[in-house]
């Protein structure tokens, strides 16, 4: 029989080659190339084609093999990111920087799912059983029936979930199991890749769901091989800035639910703490109205929330004047600022422009051009936006304001925590919000003719 040919894969992107190098032609990081040991191909006797498999109709599924219903944990933040609660057999991956609160968040869903009926096994790769207990007791859960695991071998593990039957189980993290049939150390992308397929098999074939944390790099993407991402049916992002008191779980990607969609927790002495009403905490530090203030209204995933964009115009000192953007897209408000020098004659050269979004929210909706481009006006003109009015709409190159989707659930939020005007473009529907004052806009143009009295 041939000798199976090596494989090269880089252990930044995962991008795979046959032959090693120094740089990465995919995303041009040095020294990342690793040889990558394949997974095991099963029974050595078991030839291709010669087994098959069963196929169910899809109009014709028994009451025994549908699959159950989903289990809601009573955390509505993190039912509401899972797409109404957690689906049997599913597979589940959670990034996040370290310290964030990735664990505290598992091992609180853990003892909810626990009480909600479910057999679960929590087990940890990066502390011992003693330590994980520890920290129940601190968040008040050591009454709650979970079974703790410390153990990194991956064997041992599926052997131990095969005996218990377990309906959830908790792996923390996948970059600390260790395949003893891959020849390389834990946490390299052949051990990623190799655990989590066991995994995610493993949940498929025993109608387990299993959730796994993932570390992420320096640039917030979850360490190892992008392929553990499409393995897996949903991967959420735990977010959150050290300075601030929130944490934002996010979805990236769900098989079962909608994408983008966010829940918001509190980090409070007793643990992770449920924010049912993101937009008031989001908006509670904002006093008086201020030149370079922007309240946006704005739509993650299904939930409408708001929040403010901060912007500061000052003269540069130097010859290249500065952008900075936290929260926001570079690019996007190198686009804005463009147009309106360009359609509306307000040059922004010899300026150094900072846009912030407050609290640590991060905005990606092209909803939220509008609201930038009134927040740099307001500072550069010095002149502060009326306080009870919100603004949204996204601006095109030619300096056209074009409507965004659910302008009416995005008033109905607005009106809900007082606002009572809000500044959209033409043609969005706004039915239900009678009582709001809209004041709409055809171009950028007439926005800064209205509101700042130049164009």
């Amino acid at each position: 029989m041939a000798k199976a040919s090596l494989s090269y894969v880089c252990s930044s992107c995962g991008a795979a080659t046959s032959k090693w190098s120094g740089r990465c032609e995919a995303c041009g990081a040095w020294n990342t190339i690793t040889e990558d040991a394949g997974i095991s191909a099963g029974p050595p006797k078991k030839t291709l084609g010669k087994s098959r498999g069963r196929t169910v109709p899809l109009t014709d599924l028994s009451d025994e093999e549908a699959p159950p219903p989903r289990t809601s944990c009573g955390m509505n933040e993190l039912d509401r990111v899972l797409g109404g609660g957690l689906v049997p057999s599913s597979a589940i991956l959670v990034g996040g920087d370290p310290g964030i609160g990735k664990s505290t968040l598992l091992l609180q869903a853990a003892a909810q799912f626990a009480r909600a009926g479910l057999k679960v096994i929590y087990a940890s790769g990066e502390e011992a059983s003693a330590q994980v207990r520890m920290r129940a007791q601190r968040l008040g859960l050591a009454d709650a029936s979970v079974k703790l695991a410390a153990e990194t071998n991956l064997r041992d593990i599926l052997t131990t979930l095969e005996a218990e039957a377990p309906q959830l189980v908790i792996i923390d993290s996948i970059q600390t199991m260790w395949a003893d049939h891959v020849d390389s150390a834990p946490g390299s992308v052949s051990q990623v890749r190799a655990a989590a397929h066991e995994l995610t098999s493993f949940a498929k074939r025993r109608n387990t769901s299993v959730i796994m944390v993932g570390h992420v790099t320096k640039d917030g993407q979850i360490a190892g091989p992008r392929v553990v991402e499409h393995m897996v049916d949903t991967v959420l992002y735990f977010e959150g800035e050290r300075g601030h008191q929130f944490r934002i779980l996010r979805a990236v990607k769900n098989r079962f639910g909608p994408a983008d969609e966010i829940g918001v927790f509190e980090m409070t002495g007793a643990g992770l703490a449920e924010v049912s009403n993101p937009s008031a905490l989001f908006l509670s530090e904002r006093g008086q109205p201020t030149p370079g203030s922007a309240v946006f209204a704005g739509i993650e995933g299904t939930r409408p929330v708001l929040c403010e964009f901060q912007a500061l115009v000052a003269p540069s000192p130097h010859s290249q004047p500065r952008r900075t953007v936290v929260g926001w897209d570079g690019g996007r408000l190198a686009m804005i600022l463009a147009v309106l020098e360009a359609r509306c004659g307000i040059p922004f050269a010899g300026l150094d422009v900072y846009l912030n979004v407050a609290g640590g929210m991060r905005i990606s909706e092209p909803a939220a051009d509008l609201a930038v481009a009134a927040a740099l006006l307001s500072a550069r003109e010095d002149t502060a936006l009326p306080a009870e009015c919100v603004v949204f709409g996204e601006i095109s190159l030619s300096g056209a304001l074009r409507p965004v989707g659910q302008t009416e659930n995005r008033l109905k939020e607005a009106q809900k925590l007082g606002f009572t005007s809000a500044i959209v473009p033409e043609g969005g529907k706004s039915g239900g919000t009678s009582d709001m004052a809209l004041t709409r806009m055809s171009d950028l143009a007439a926005f800064v003719g209205e509101i700042f009295g130049a164009g």
